[in-house]
């Protein structure tokens, strides 16, 4: 691994505010971002994300390469919570187990920007299918987590839906917005585009280092009450996304040569949710503790893959 993308990595303006957050936690500065405005940033992100993602895949012909790269997303999504589910099953219940393994096979969207941001750093691009995928990746985990809830829990199987489940995870705002973005972005009008591209473009780093300084507190809040569950916990949250994002930036070469395609597949297949699957699982689980799988995603996985997991996952990709 070249440790000069590891330190240009941590020393990158947005994660510096990701610090600075964590470190106004702690010291329980009044520093609070409005939740209106915290809620807007998001749903800017998304809606960004998507709309530069449908542009980019309207001018890209659809390849066999794409093809296979979504079927290969999808079926990451799918596998990760498969296996994941029977390693903590073994310590915890089967809705907590479910959950976790929901959270960990589905994708965080803010990771996926700072994934993003993290190429443009080393003058590399993406595919505009890329941003497809992700919006595909969030469901298929989701779906597998309950029904192995379902299969192994008796409570779960006499009162879950998995139809209305089902429909929930496509309906989810995020993933809504972010599919609506990328179909309208394909569909739009090249030059009348042009005329929302410093909206969607210029202004993106700055809103994402304000929606990182709030991950920041969030992040240093939620991780103290996630210490009381030990050591095994804390482990899964590094070395099982590790191990996920390491071997998909290897095996993704199946798939497609190209580098910043493979790194943004290892990245997400290394990340966990912490918006989509929370708000399924008040649904599908709700003995599952939130106060459990929030805080592994977003104050130990989250933090880990923005700054030691994406130049190992760059690394492997390059390979």
């Amino acid at each position: 691994m070249d440790f000069q993308i590891l330190i240009s990595n941590i020393t990158n303006p947005t994660l510096l505010f990701f610090v600075l957050g964590i470190i106004a936690a702690n010291v329980k500065s009044d520093l609070e971002i409005p939740a209106s405005s915290s809620k807007f940033i998001s749903l800017y992100l998304l809606f960004a994300i998507g709309f530069k993602g449908g542009q980019e895949l309207a001018l890209t012909p659809f390849t066999s390469e794409i093809f296979y790269s979504i079927i290969f997303g999808i079926t990451v999504a799918a596998l990760i919570p498969f296996y994941t589910f029977f390693i903590l099953k073994k310590r915890m219940s089967v809705s907590n187990a479910g959950a976790v393994a929901a959270t960990y096979g589905s994708v965080s969207a803010v990771t996926f920007v700072a994934a993003a941001t993290f190429l443009e750093g080393q003058g590399l691009d993406f595919g505009g299918h890329m941003v497809a995928i992700m919006a595909l990746m969030e469901s298929p985990a989701i779906i597998i987590g309950v029904i192995l809830m379902m299969r192994y829990d008796s409570e779960a199987r006499s009162t879950g839906n998995l139809k209305d489940t089902i429909k929930h995870s496509f309906t989810n705002g995020s993933v809504l917005l972010i599919l609506g973005s990328l179909v309208i972005g394909l569909i739009a009008d090249t030059k009348q585009a042009e005329g929302i591209k410093p909206f969607t473009t210029d202004i993106f780093k700055g809103f994402l280092a304000i929606f990182l300084l709030e991950m920041g507190m969030v992040t240093a809040k939620r991780f103290y009450a996630f210490k009381q569950y030990g050591f095994f916990l804390s482990a899964f949250s590094i070395i099982i996304p590790a191990i996920n994002g390491c071997c998909v930036a290897w095996a993704s070469s199946l798939v497609t040569d190209d580098v910043g395609n493979r790194f943004i597949l290892a990245v997400l297949a290394a990340s966990a949710s912490y918006i989509a699957v929370p708000a399924a699982m008040r649904i599908a689980a709700p003995k599952a503790d939130p106060g459990l799988y929030i805080p592994m995603a977003l104050g130990l996985t989250f933090p880990f893959n923005i700054t030691i997991g994406m130049p190992i996952y760059y690394a492997l990709a390059q390979s």
